[in-house]
């Protein structure tokens, strides 16, 4: 007897939910998920989520830098809460942000336009001789004074996509919240204001290890991803259906996503339309992806008619194109791309 493909059985399931032909995408989602991977999607109350290739459909992942929007549903979070203001400077937080220049705003940080490096100095080296965990032998102090070595208000305001901004933000929130500006209290004031009340258990800095999909291993190493006291720019794992739910909650504006949020930097892409705090755009679908040694992550939702799909997969998948075969399938099934 023969048995049904897994990839146009799951394809018919997401198709049904989002109401449209997905043949096109076909070949995107086959490289992307030829080591196995969570595919789901979500619109109104209709949800589809497969696992693929020996994935469980609640199996945890690395979601590297869909951390990112959490990062800044965090800051929305403590904005709404009055803690601070998104073109505050972080120095006027003081303690240990005192020094940075007036560019770096949280708004700045947010959108990668706070003319900062994509990384701290010593990634160069790190990222060979640490190539599991190239931020982790920083602490978050040495993290802070890279940030304000670097900056360069000549780079201030236009888009250059960095880990450490988006690190040394999440630094700043958990400070901001009253919490240690450490890893640790990142992920306590994570908790407390964005995870916590839109119910997502799973999105955490530590996965329960029996629940966690192996990453594949490389040629320089396996196992997860570190950050270090980056965290808030890749750290968080979690579950496809945390991320659907994560992605629904912004739809309903329980997140903080606001279209008029988006701003069309100098040095955009030519793949992005525009860019928000914690998000790409591209031709009205929100969107981010994220690249770990051994897994990759995608997140992406469409405002017009309330689609959220987001896909999680093994395997260190060579790039193809402006960001690669995962987030291309997204935007592929979410209609961005041509």
């Amino acid at each position: 007897m023969f048995r049904r493909d897994p990839l146009r059985r799951a394809l018919g399931e997401v198709a049904d939910v989002l109401g449209q032909d997905l043949r096109a995408a076909r070949p995107l989602l086959q490289a992307a998920l030829r080591q196995g991977g969570l595919l789901g999607a979500a619109r109104g109350e209709r949800v589809a989520l497969a696992g693929l290739g020996g994935v469980p459909a609640g199996g945890i992942f690395e979601l590297a830098s869909v951390t990112k929007p959490f990062t800044a549903a965090l800051a929305a979070a403590l904005v709404r809460e009055g803690r601070l203001a998104w073109d505050l400077p972080l120095a006027v937080l003081g303690g240990p942000l005192r020094g940075f220049p007036p560019f770096v705003t949280v708004r700045a940080l947010a959108t990668h336009t706070a003319g900062l490096p994509p990384h701290p100095a010593r990634a160069a080296l790190t990222t060979f001789t640490r190539f599991q965990d190239p931020y982790g032998g920083m602490s978050a102090a040495a993290a802070l004074a890279s940030a304000r070595r670097w900056a360069n208000a000549r780079l201030a305001g236009r888009f250059t996509y960095s880990n450490l901004g988006a690190g040394v933000l999440a630094l700043a929130l958990a400070h901001a919240a009253g919490e240690e500006p450490s890893a640790a209290g990142y992920g306590r004031a994570l908790r407390r204001y964005v995870t916590g009340p839109l119910g997502l258990e799973n999105v955490t800095l530590s996965p329960h290890p029996a629940r966690l999909v192996t990453p594949a291993a490389t040629l320089f190493g396996e196992g997860v991803t570190g950050f270090g006291p980056l965290v808030g720019a890749g750290g968080l794992f979690g579950t496809a259906a945390d991320l659907l739910a994560f992605g629904q909650a912004h739809l309903e504006g329980r997140a903080g996503t606001d279209e008029q949020a988006v701003i069309r930097p100098p040095g955009l892409p030519p793949h992005l339309t525009g860019v928000a705090p914690g998000w790409f755009q591209t031709r009205g679908v929100w969107w981010h992806d994220g690249v770990a040694r051994g897994t990759r992550t995608a997140l992406g939702f469409r405002s017009a008619d309330g689609a959220v799909l987001t896909l999680l997969v093994r395997g260190g998948l060579p790039l193809l194109g402006a960001r690669g075969a995962v987030p291309g399938a997204l935007l592929t099934v979410l209609g961005a791309r041509a």
